[in-house]
């Protein structure tokens, strides 16, 4: 059961993440609320957009905003899994092996341009992702909380670039698509960052430290006691089990995805001020949560379909609950 007094206090510091993100990041709107959705859900997000986006400013935007300690993983070809978790080095002085922590070791690492690292340096993170752990030279350890991961990937089209294995794409609560601007938004960008500045430096001196890392964890642990009627349950399910036989889908998501689809519409429902999950916030987000939990047959790729065409097709299918 839903405390009334955590909630609006989660309600009121998630919409001050918003309102903050909004003080460097033009336009984008939609994709700032599905990455506050996530964070809010507690899961890691992948955002996908080309280069020049912003999509590295949003995650630093995360971790200023919410005094959260962070860390950039630049990912290129020759990057190595040691490079990211560490690794175990010989003390000449001690005369002994002592170990060696990676960037991981951060309340927000981001990831920048995963996609552009091999499966071997990729796969690196699985463990951090999912167990909120990592293991150096047999030795287990905790990462700090709350733990984030925020990815960025150029599309897949483009030269240079892997695709992320199945097992890791499932790792993200959401993949979150982020688009070219407006024209108007675009000539206020330029007006901004050409304004009183040298070259394009990320300018982050209009935010503030908004909440604090516990405020965070506060917001996550709210999201997570918000109610869901049985009968949402049951929508959710039908909505994921609905992509492994449904036309034009090859693979569809599996129980991870369920599971991430609730989490993800308590947190919806929280930034929008909802006391209960209603079958509204489970359809508006189910996109960025199945999105890269899909995978469409040869067929309809060819004929330049995208797994959200197909999904929100499906959505319109399935019952909603009506009471």
């Amino acid at each position: 059961m839903t405390d009334p007094n955590s909630f609006a206090t989660a309600h009121h510091n998630l919409n001050k993440l918003k309102t903050n993100f909004g003080q460097v990041v033009i336009g984008q709107e939609k994709t700032i609320d599905e990455l506050l959705i996530a964070i809010a859900a507690g899961g890691h997000v992948l955002i996908e957009g080309v280069p020049g986006l912003a999509k590295t400013l949003l995650a630093r935007c995360l971790a200023f905003s919410a005094q959260a300690s962070d860390v950039r993983i630049q990912f290129t070809p020759d990057l190595m899994p040691s490079d990211i978790v560490g690794h175990a080095m010989f003390d000449n002085e001690q005369q002994s092996f002592t170990v060696r922590e990676g960037p991981v070791f951060a309340n927000v690492v981001v990831a920048d341009e995963i996609n552009r690292a091999p499966a071997k340096t990729q796969s690196a993170l699985l463990e951090a992702m999912q167990e909120q752990q990592v293991s150096i030279e047999g030795e287990t350890r905790a990462l700090p909380q709350p733990f984030i991961v925020i990815a960025t990937q150029n599309p897949i089209e483009q030269e240079g670039t892997y695709p992320l294995p199945q097992a890791q794409l499932d790792r993200f609560l959401c993949k979150v698509l982020i688009d070219y601007p407006t024209a108007a938004e675009e000539l206020r960008m330029l007006q901004k960052i050409t304004h009183e500045s040298i070259a394009n430096q990320l300018d982050l001196s209009g935010l503030q430290a908004v909440i604090s890392v516990d405020d965070l964890v506060a917001i996550q642990r709210a999201a997570s006691f918000i109610t869901v009627d049985p009968a949402v349950q049951e929508y959710v399910v039908k909505i994921v089990t609905a992509t492994r036989d449904w036309s034009g889908i090859d693979i569809g998501a599996g129980p991870r995805g369920s599971i991430a689809l609730l989490r993800v519409a308590r947190a919806h429902a929280l930034l929008h001020g909802n006391e209960f999950v209603t079958p509204d916030n489970v359809k508006h987000i189910a996109t960025a949560v199945l999105r890269h939990r899909v995978q469409l047959t040869p067929d309809l790729e060819i004929e330049g379909y995208s797994p959200d065409d197909v999904i929100n097709n499906l959505l319109t299918t399935v019952e909603a609950p009506r009471t």
